[in-house]
């Protein structure tokens, strides 16, 4: 019985000292997550902003250009997938990765090439252990994301996007990244970057609204040339937030469902020590009473 008590004790011991770390983690999760919520808010009205200026341009100047152009025949694509360096974030990663392989298998059955270019550790190390060709990847930064990274994303797809397929280009882009809905909910989006369409998640608007004219100066050529690095670099900007803010919720909610398992841990793990002492101490009086009794007959 004292060996058994002591296994129980140590065993809470262990449960206790896990939910220490459990419960900073998830108190340091919950105080960046209202910075990562700041940054997302302050960013997506930019990038929707800019999502509309660039597609209207393209709608109704007329003219053709690379990044805007549907190639008659799309042979390679290339897939940016958002992970984060970190685990301990219950499903936010393998839910990424997931939505990459599906939408992989997708392209590679409707004959297209595929390739990656991944952000994160998590997607280094996914794409390393099975042996998966990737054309660049980035690591650190991704709990609190840097403009100057999404503008080396964004130049490295573009120029890819813009090299041609024989020499090794891609003639689409894709995104996949977590999407902050709430502190309880982030769900895989899946996104077309390149060649521009009308972006998902942007309201259609209304058949009453007007919209707008644009006069250009000097060329529409040269106005897209210059709006659209910007629309790629805020495109990915922003998703870079969305998975960041997504990581910290993720991660704070599985501290505290780790946390609340130590504490289901702690209470079962006692009332065994408690039975297992109470256990103790009856054989203890047993032992004393037969004791007494045997001298009793004894005499």
């Amino acid at each position: 019985m004292g060996a058994q008590l002591r296994v129980y004790r140590s065993k809470i011991r262990s449960a206790q000292t896990t939910k220490k770390i459990t419960r900073a983690m998830e108190l340091i999760s919950a105080s960046r997550i209202q910075k990562a919520q700041q940054r997302v808010a302050a960013s997506t009205p930019y990038s929707r902003a800019v999502t509309r200026a660039v597609s209207a341009v393209a709608t109704f100047s007329n003219v053709d250009h690379i990044l805007t152009t549907e190639p008659e025949k799309i042979e390679r694509a290339a897939i940016v997938v958002f992970a984060s360096d970190r685990g301990l974030a219950g499903a936010f990663n393998s839910n990424v990765l997931r939505a990459s392989e599906e939408l992989a298998t997708l392209l590679k059955s409707q004959g297209k090439e595929v390739v990656y270019y991944v952000i994160g550790r998590r997607a280094v190390g996914y794409f390393g252990f099975r042996r998966r060709a990737f054309e660049q990847s980035w690591i650190g930064g991704t709990d609190n994301p840097e403009f100057e990274t999404a503008k080396e994303i964004g130049e490295a797809i573009v120029a890819k996007f813009i090299q041609p397929t024989s020499e090794g280009g891609v003639d689409e882009i894709h995104v996949i990244y977590n999407r902050f809905i709430s502190m309880l909910t982030q769900e895989p989006q899946v996104v077309r970057l390149l060649p521009l369409e009308v972006v998902e998640g942007v309201e259609a608007p209304d058949a009453s609204e007007v919209l707008p004219l644009y006069e250009f100066e000097p060329e529409v050529g040269d106005v897209l040339d210059a709006l659209l690095p910007v629309y790629i670099e805020s495109r990915i900007f922003n998703a870079m937030l969305q998975s960041a803010a997504s990581k910290h919720a993720a991660t704070q909610k599985a501290m505290k469902a780790a946390s609340d398992n130590a504490d289901g841990l702690i209470r079962d793990y006692t009332r065994l020590a408690n039975n297992a002492r109470q256990a103790e101490i009856t054989q203890q009086i047993s032992e004393i009473v037969g004791g007494a009794d045997a001298l009793v007959v004894k005499k």
